[in-house]
Formats: structure tokens, sequence, C-alpha cells
């Protein structure tokens, strides 16, 4: 049997994993960079949906569109606060209270708008919705 014999030169030096590590440092610092901005991108897209969505808060009762906007309502909630979660955990500290406070405000004020749909009550879907799209401006406001 051959032994086969590898010369140090094949092994990394401390200088080359320095290197390599910096570069995963600085790709993963991209990536968190770059999931930030998608969940801002999210964010707004969501937001707009949710603003335009005021045409459709009816004026008649029909039960398909009832059970129609709280669907809506539910799906774009969900990835409103998959995206707030993911801004504020990678957002810097000093911006966390305000994310965290402003997201707060908007599920709260989401959460009395779909009771208003199940209950299915008009004057109070709208009151609900003008709520919600106050809240959603100051939303498109805040992301970058």
């Amino acid at each position: 049997m051959k032994s086969v014999f590898y010369s140090l030169s094949f092994f990394p030096t401390p200088s080359m994993i320095s290197i390599c590590y910096i570069s995963k440092f600085e790709t993963r610092v991209e990536m968190l960079d770059m999931e930030s901005k998608g969940s801002a991108s999210r964010i707004k897209k969501s937001a707009y949906d949710l603003l335009s969505m005021g045409d459709d808060v009816m004026d008649d009762d029909d039960d398909y569109s009832w059970d129609l906007i709280g669907r809506d309502l539910r799906l774009k909630s969900t990835f409103l606060f998959c995206d707030f979660n993911q801004m504020i955990s990678s957002a810097p500290q000093d911006q966390k209270e305000a994310l965290t406070e402003l997201a707060n405000k908007l599920f709260q004020s989401i959460e009395e708008l779909d009771d208003a749909v199940k209950a299915r009550s008009i004057p109070l879907t709208h009151n609900r919705y003008d709520d919600v799209a106050l809240i959603l401006q100051e939303v498109m406001a805040f992301m970058p």
C-alpha cells in the first residue's frame, strides 16, 4: 500500500480562515439587510392592500362578502405579523421600541376590525376600518 502524504500547503492557513469567516459574516449581514428590505417591502404592500380594501368594505349585507373580507383581512394580518416580527428582531435597538408600539397598535386595531366583520355590523366595520387606515398610513410613513 502506498501512503499518501499531503503537504501543509493544502491546509488552510489562519489568514485564509479569517478571510472566510469575514466573508461569511459580511454575507450574513447582507442577507439580514436583504431580509429586512424584503419585510419592509411586504409590509408596505400589505398595508397598501388593506388600504385599498376600503372600497370593498360593503354597504350591503351579503354573507359571501363578509366572509371574503374576513379571510382577506386575516391573511394580510398574518403576513404583516411575520414581517413585523422580522423587522423588529433585526432593527437597531433604538428603533425596536417604536416598531413594537406601532405593531401592537396596528394589530389591536386589526383585531377590532376583524371582530366588527365577524359581527357583520356595517357602521362598526366602517368605523374600525377608518381607525386601521390611519394606523396603516403611519406604518407606510415609518417604513424605509
